[in-house]
C-alpha cells in the first residue's frame, strides 16, 4: 500500500478529490478504475459515491456531536479484550489501548464499553464448583426437570442461614447535602462483628412456610438430628403434607453424617438427593432474602428481638409467595442445564 493511500485511510479526502471521484463515476468509471487513477482505497471511492447518491452532495454534513476519540475497531477490540476476561481493569484496558495505537482516557474507555452494553457491577459471590460437581448439577437437573407439579408440591425444602442484628452487609440510602455524609442521621450505626448474630433453620413448600428455629450454640450432627425431630414432622403437618412428603437438605456434613442418616432413615424420610455445592435451584435461598429485608426494615436492638421478628416476618411471608417459588424450580433446573451445570442468575 503507498504511503498517500495509507494517509488517506486516517484523513478525511479533500472536497476537490471527492469532486473529482463522483465525476469520474458520472463518466462510467467503475472503483477499480477510479481507486487505481487516483489512488484512493477502494473502499474509499465506494463510500464517497455511496454519500452522493444518498444525500446529493460531497461535501462533508454536519456531524451529531464531537467525533469519537475512539475508533470503530478500537472500541471492537476493547469489547474483545473484556469479554475474553470480564474481570480486566480499566488500566489494563487502557494499557491495552495503548499498545493498539489508540491511546483513550479511562473515562473514554468506559464510555465506549457503555455503548457497547458493558458495565461494571460487584461480582456475585458463587460457590467453587469443578467438573464434577456440574456433572453432577447437570445430572440432577435432567432428572427431576419433568416432575410434576404435584411431586414438587409434597417436597419439604429446608436450609440454614444467618442473620446479623445490624446486617453489616445491608445497604441503605439517605438523601444529604454535600458535605454532610458524618453527620449522624445519615449514617447507620455499626458495630464489630455486626453487634452478634443467630443462625436460624427453617423449611416451607408450596403450601406456605414450616418452623423457623433458632440454633443455639453450635450446629453439629447430633444438635441437627435434634431440630429434625422436633420440627420436621411437625412442619409436615402443619403444612398438610401427609407422611409421604419428599425432604430436602444439601449436603452439609452435618446432614450426611451417619446420625442424621440413621435418625432419617429410621423415621422412613424420603430424601432428595441433592448434588453438592448447588445452592442455586434450592428456592428457599430466596426466602431467607425476603426474611432479611423484611427484618432489617424492622431494626431490631438486640438478639432477643431480632430472633423474635424473624420469626414473625417468617410467618408473615403468603403462602402465594411460597407456591411461587417452588412453581420456579423447573426454571431453575433449565437454567442449570443451559449453564452446562455451572452458575445461573438464581
Amino acid at each position: 500500500m503507498s504511503e498517500q493511500m495509507r494517509i488517506m485511510r486516517s484523513k478525511e479526502l479533500p472536497k476537490e478529490l471527492r469532486d473529482r471521484i463522483v465525476a469520474r463515476h458520472r463518466s462510467g468509471q467503475g472503483y477499480k478504475r477510479i481507486s487505481a487513477a487516483l489512488k484512493v482505497p477502494k473502499s474509499t471511492v465506494a463510500s464517497i459515491i455511496l454519500k452522493w447518491k444518498k444525500f446529493g452532495t460531497t461535501r462533508t454534513l454536519p456531524r451529531p456531536g464531537r467525533p469519537a476519540k475512539l475508533s470503530n475497531r478500537g472500541r471492537r477490540d476493547l469489547v474483545r479484550e473484556v469479554k475474553k476476561n470480564p474481570k480486566i481493569t480499566v488500566a489494563e484496558l487502557q494499557r491495552c489501548s495503548r499498545e493498539m495505537g489508540e491511546s483513550s482516557t479511562k473515562s473514554t474507555i468506559t464510555a465506549a464499553l457503555h455503548q457497547s452494553g458493558l458495565y461494571g457491577r460487584v461480582a456475585r459471590r458463587k460457590p467453587l464448583l469443578s467438573a464434577r460437581h456440574m456433572k453432577a448439577c447437570i445430572e440432577f437437573a435432567k432428572k427431576h426437570m419433568k416432575d410434576s407439579q404435584t411431586m414438587r408440591n409434597k417436597i419439604l425444602w429446608s436450609d440454614e442461614t444467618k442473620i446479623e442484628l445490624f446486617g453489616v452487609n445491608s445497604k441503605r440510602y439517605v438523601w444529604r447535602k454535600p458535605g454532610t455524609a458524618h453527620h449522624l442521621p445519615n449514617t447507620i450505626p455499626t458495630v464489630k462483628h455486626g453487634g452478634g448474630s443467630i443462625r436460624l433453620w427453617g423449611c416451607f413448600s408450596a403450601a406456605g412456610t414450616g418452623r423457623l428455629v433458632a440454633i443455639e450454640g453450635k450446629m453439629n450432627a447430633a444438635k441437627y438430628r435434634d431440630i429434625l425431630e422436633e420440627n420436621l414432622f411437625q412442619s409436615a403437618q402443619d403444612l398438610r403434607l401427609g407422611r409421604r412428603f419428599t425432604f430436602q437438605q444439601d449436603n452439609n456434613p452435618k446432614h450426611t453424617a451417619k446420625i442424621t442418616k440413621e435418625w432419617l432413615r429410621n423415621n422412613s424420610v424420603t430424601i432428595l438427593d441433592w448434588p453438592s455445592q448447588s445452592p442455586d435451584p434450592n428456592p428457599i435461598e430466596h426466602l431467607w432474602r425476603d426474611l432479611k429485608m423484611a427484618v432489617h426494615q424492622r431494626s431490631p436492638s438486640n438478639l432477643t428481638e431480632l430472633e423474635r421478628i424473624c420469626k414473625e416476618e417468617w410467618q408473615r411471608i403468603p403462602k402465594s409467595r411460597c407456591e411461587k417459588l417452588v412453581a420456579s424450580f423447573p426454571r431453575r433446573l433449565m437454567a442449570v442445564v443451559a449453564q452446562k451445570g455451572a452458575s445461573t442468575q438464581y
